[in-house]
């Protein structure tokens, strides 16, 4: 019994000939009283059928995780070694400072040098917030514009307008550095 290899339209290495092709026909040959296939061929456009010893399918590199799904950033409290003093009411959690961290061993993340911390620390604490739920945002942002996409005569002519700018904000993070746009191009339209 034989199993198909390949799928129409799939893209394979016909190694007799030598060259890309794609699959445009899977051609069982069937026998009467018998539930499978004894053998299949393929039809590629070459001018006969190869058998899949003869292909080779195209080798994919692996999709990269998305960092929207995969990526979980949380805020970690670091004690104050430098300040232990710093005790007063200004201080939305004295002696501790936020470190926003991205992965499970408290390594990457932002950090803030100590005198702007002092300078204004319920800015620094509504900044490391912001920075934690970005990815929650990132992922209402993306499902907005899925939304819009899969159905846009149920979307409100605002909702879509809004879909758009989520769209703009999606392309500008995902864009390489190389392309990248100037800072301010997103936040004047």
């Amino acid at each position: 019994m034989a199993k198909a290899s390949f799928h129409k339209g799939q893209r394979v290495y016909v190694k007799p000939v030598g060259t890309w092709a794609a699959i445009e026909h899977v051609l069982p040959q069937w026998v009467k009283g018998v539930e499978e296939p004894l053998k299949i061929q393929y039809d590629v456009g070459l001018g006969r059928e190869f058998q899949a010893h003869e292909l080779t399918a195209e080798e994919r590199e692996p999709d990269r995780p998305d960092l929207i799904e995969t990526e979980v950033w949380r805020i970690h409290r670091a004690p104050n070694k430098m300040r232990p003093e710093l005790q007063d009411a200004r201080y939305p959690f004295p002696g501790t400072f936020p470190v926003v961290v991205t992965d499970e061993r408290d390594w990457g993340g932002w950090r803030v040098p100590m005198a702007e911390y002092d300078r204004d620390p319920e800015r620094i604490e509504r900044q490391s917030r912001m920075i934690v739920n970005s990815m929650r945002l990132l992922r209402i942002a993306r499902e907005l514009i899925d939304f819009s996409k899969d159905q846009p005569h149920e979307t409100a002519p605002q909702l879509q307008q809004l879909a758009q700018q989520a769209e703009i904000v999606l392309q500008s993070i995902y864009r390489s550095s190389t392309t990248m746009a100037a800072p301010d191009s997103i936040a004047a339209e």
